[in-house]
């Protein structure tokens, strides 16, 4: 009997195909199959990831019997021939073949290189809507296509030459661009023609792709979308237990331009999650506090669908910017949020691609007004009241619209100093950069820097990131050390030099 079954076994292995057995005895599409049975040699890695994936693991038609808050797909029907395979590399890699530009021939398939938002629409089609909305979205364009901030984008990425006595900046490269403000923000996917290269299964063609790789949040792909769904959920795992982790967002979110991820570290909120995330169950659908987690993340707070005690407390969105009342980060002031993702669009009374004037005040046509401010503070609210008290909670959000106001006020000093040093034709101002100069690169450190920390970690409880690191204390010093330079270089200017009348 003992042989029998070994005989069995045996056969077993060498008649069932190896791609049945390593995707969760889920079966495999034949396209998928003749992938693997390669890539499993040429990119063991990335087929390791995609077999611990839940793609691998659960297909379309089991996915669509779950409850609606259980589901995992916005699709109301199974695309055709989605409906008993796994979701594999064939399923992804020849969507929409004819709208990708670098989709090429290989070993008998039109493939892509670049899976974007537009393919995961076909089994995700809110959240691809959603993203489209999201700020996030835009992230190219509304760098590379402001005028304004294009300039800072220069001002950051050119080589400085030192020449006659005095500093030069050339144009910065793309490929510099691309290493910089651009892997967050996303590059732009272009194919450049084809070439050969050497494979461990012989000589292939594949598409040469300018901006590759890229997982930037506002990826200009080669089918036209924008985004990239990897930014979140790393391919191939595109795991949500990633995505609702804090390290997830810390790619991005972590420097001194943009400290959540530093706040949220030293934050109760950070400490709980440090000391109980092993416990947590970040695989959950939905997400019930108190339960599932005990401290909010960064998606708890901006994505996830959360439920207390049955009950729906925030629905899912890919839109991040849902709960958010005020922009808080990348700009001069702190102001109510767009309400376009396409901030290009949006111009000040001197014509500056900014969602407020150099003074300060809002350019309202553009942004959400008071009564959409108050839906979206009073859904981020709820979130709160899941383990905080109403009065907690309110004089929390008290402090923050506090920090917004103490932020602005410090940046409108210093804005003032720099106005009053273009009058004087002490700095060259506009129309030209306004960032390049040594005091108008302190005035950016101003709110790029220290007024986006003060207000991170009134957001979040970010403790000394408010005070002693990059908080209030340098807003006041940065502040002082401007208007110091200022006398400086007014006494050191040439006498009767003439002031320079701004427009």
């Amino acid at each position: 009997m003992r042989l029998k079954i070994s005989f069995l076994l045996a056969a077993l292995w060498l008649f069932v195909s190896p791609s049945f057995l390593f995707a969760g005895n889920v079966r495999v599409s034949d396209d998928t199959d003749e992938c693997l049975e390669c890539h499993r040699t040429v990119t063991p890695g990335i087929v390791a990831d995609w077999e611990n994936s839940r793609h691998s693991k659960v297909t379309l038609s089991v996915a669509m019997k779950t409850g609606t808050l259980e589901r995992r797909v916005s699709c109301a029907t199974i695309p055709a021939g989605l409906g008993d395979t796994a979701v594999g590399c064939a399923e992804c890699h020849t969507a929409n073949s004819s709208s990708h530009e670098d989709t090429f021939e290989h070993n008998g398939f039109d493939v892509h290189i670049a899976v974007t938002p537009e393919d995961c629409a076909i089994c995700h089609p809110a959240e691809e809507k959603q993203y489209r909305g999201n700020l996030m979205s835009m992230a190219y364009p509304n760098l590379k296509g402001n005028p304004l901030y294009r300039k800072l984008m220069d001002t950051v990425n050119s080589v400085a030459t030192w020449e006659n006595g005095k500093t030069e900046a050339g144009m910065p490269t793309t490929a510099t661009e691309n290493l910089s403000c651009l892997v967050c923000h996303g590059t732009k996917v272009e194919v450049k023609g084809m070439k050969t290269r050497e494979t461990k299964l012989g000589d292939m063609d594949f598409p040469v792709l300018t901006g590759w790789p890229n997982d930037g949040v506002g990826r200009l792909n080669p089918d036209g979308s924008k985004g990239s769904c990897s930014a979140c959920h790393t391919r191939h795992a595109f795991s949500i237990s990633e995505a609702r982790k804090p390290e997830a967002c810390a790619a991005c979110h972590k420097g001194i331009d943009v400290p959540a991820y530093r706040v949220y570290s030293v934050s109760k909120h950070g400490a709980r999650y440090k000391d109980m995330n092993n416990k947590w169950n970040f695989e959950a659908v939905p997400w019930e506090a108190g339960k599932d987690f005990t401290a909010p993340t960064c998606a708890t707070c901006h994505v996830s669908l959360v439920t207390a005690d049955g009950e729906t407390v925030v629905k899912r969105t890919h839109r991040m910017n849902d709960r958010n009342a005020y922009r808080l980060l990348g700009l001069i002031y702190a102001h109510p949020h767009p309400g376009s993702p396409d901030t290009t669009v949006i111009k000040n009374s001197a014509g500056l691609h900014l969602a407020t004037e150099l003074t300060g005040e809002p350019v309202s046509a553009f942004l959400i007004d008071k009564k959409e401010q108050g839906r979206r503070e009073a859904e981020m609210k709820r979130l709160c009241l899941c383990c905080h008290s109403t009065q907690w909670t309110d004089n929390h959000f008290d402090g923050i619209k506090n920090a917004i106001k103490t932020t602005n006020a410090m940046t409108l000093s210093a804005t003032r100093i720099i106005l009053d040093a273009w009058d004087k034709g002490l700095a060259s101002g506009l129309p030209d950069n306004i960032f390049d100069e040594g005091i108008e690169r302190m005035w950016v450190e101003q709110w790029l820097f220290y007024a986006n920390s003060v207000r991170f970690a009134a957001a979040m409880s970010g403790a000394d990131y408010g005070v002693f690191d990059n908080g209030l204390w340098y807003l006041s010093k940065n502040m002082r050390q401007m208007s110091e330079l200022l006398k400086l270089m007014e006494s050191a200017r040439p006498h009767g030099k003439q002031q320079k009348n701004r427009q």
